[in-house]
């Protein structure tokens, strides 16, 4: 690791703390970036997620993706976690913190909006921001791949009804625009321009691929720490106005962040999956798509609303969460069987050649 990758923790206290004091001093500017935005995904934040997760797109074999449908076990521990207990876990952290244990300082009608942000950030697990993480922990980018795009088409069908019955209305109206686009901006486009750099790479052989994606690879921290400092940077002035508030928010997300990457953990280890298949599994859960979450939030119940606002709270405190979490991800290698992933899935154990010395297709 070099120096960079190394004291990222550092480079991100510090991104959190320039966004913030330039916030503040240059609300103008700031606010300026805000509006560059289409069906509510901020495209110069789209560019730097774009950087981040370019240089994992160059890792991705699809010689190997096609072998993933034989690994189902990491497939079926994400869903099931995404799907079937984080929404729910959610949601019953939001009503005990903010109808039981917060309610002598919030109102009700207060305490409902942030509840309703909160649950919309349950319903809605993450899909860009995967990959950095997984390339951090060394996950394996085939699975990763594969883990977030099944995710994503899952999400097409079950965000509105899951959505719709926690927040008991009849009608959540799903912004499809900010869906497909984010979907396109952060996954598609950045697939297809890492297929053809790693195809241009490999024309020159293995080794040149794996210098090119050396390379790369501190380019995805560039990326991260750029993104903090926009994030805070637009949200400057809550953090000042409403100090209180946003602490209350972020406790119940904090605790679901680690309550659901736990879970997970002790579901891979169960399932005996290998740590590159059980470290992105544990940290698609526990992150947000705060772009939908957000547009929702604002379809629903406004710009300046309670439920808005425990979203926004949601995208402050992702970062140095995850950064975390990506910590004991990396710490807790022996909780997981060593070995061949496919092994370790269930699947016969076969001779295979290392994606760098396959020859270019």
């Amino acid at each position: 690791m070099g120096i960079f990758e190394r004291y990222l923790s550092v480079w991100v206290a510090l991104g959190i703390a320039a966004g913030v004091g330039l916030g503040l001093a240059a609300p103008g500017l700031f606010e300026a970036v805000a509006h560059l935005e289409w069906a509510h995904v901020n495209l110069v934040v789209a560019v730097f997620i774009w950087v981040m997760i370019f240089p994992m797109m160059v890792q991705i074999d699809f010689a190997a993706v096609k072998d993933v449908g034989k690994r189902p076990r990491g497939l079926i521990l994400t869903l099931v976690v995404n799907w079937l207990v984080k929404p729910f876990t959610m949601a019953a952290l939001a009503v005990l913190f903010f109808e039981h244990l917060f309610a002598p300082w919030v109102d009700p009608a207060s305490a409902s909006e942030y509840i309703a942000g909160m649950i919309l950030l349950g319903v809605a697990p993450c899909t860009a921001m995967v990959f950095v993480w997984s390339q951090m922990t060394r996950g394996d980018p085939n699975y990763t791949l594969v883990q977030v795009s099944v995710n994503d088409l899952v999400m097409v069908f079950a965000f509105a009804p899951i959505a719709a019955f926690l927040l008991g209305v009849t009608d959540v109206h799903v912004p499809w625009e900010t869906l497909l686009l984010s979907v396109v901006l952060y996954v598609v486009l950045p697939l297809v321009a890492g297929v053809l750099a790693r195809r241009a790479l490999l024309q020159s052989g293995p080794e040149r691929l794996a210098q090119g994606i050396r390379a790369l690879k501190p380019w995805s921290m560039v990326g991260l720490v750029a993104t903090v400092v926009l994030l805070f940077g637009f949200q400057a002035g809550t953090l000042i106005a409403q100090p209180l508030v946003i602490v209350m928010i972020a406790v119940p997300l904090v605790l679901q962040s680690y309550g659901i990457f736990f879970v997970t953990a002790i579901g891979a280890r169960w399932l005996r999956l290998p740590h590159s298949i059980a470290a992105p599994a544990c940290l698609i859960g526990t992150s947000n798509f705060f772009e939908l979450a957000v547009a929702v939030a604002i379809s629903l119940f406004g710009l300046g609303s309670g439920a808005a606002l425990a979203t926004v709270v949601g995208v402050l405190v992702e970062v140095p969460v995850m950064l975390s979490l990506v910590a004991i991800a990396n710490r807790s290698r022996h909780w997981f069987p060593a070995g061949d992933a496919r092994e370790a899935d269930g699947a016969p154990q076969v001779e295979e050649v290392a994606p760098s010395a396959r020859p270019a297709r």
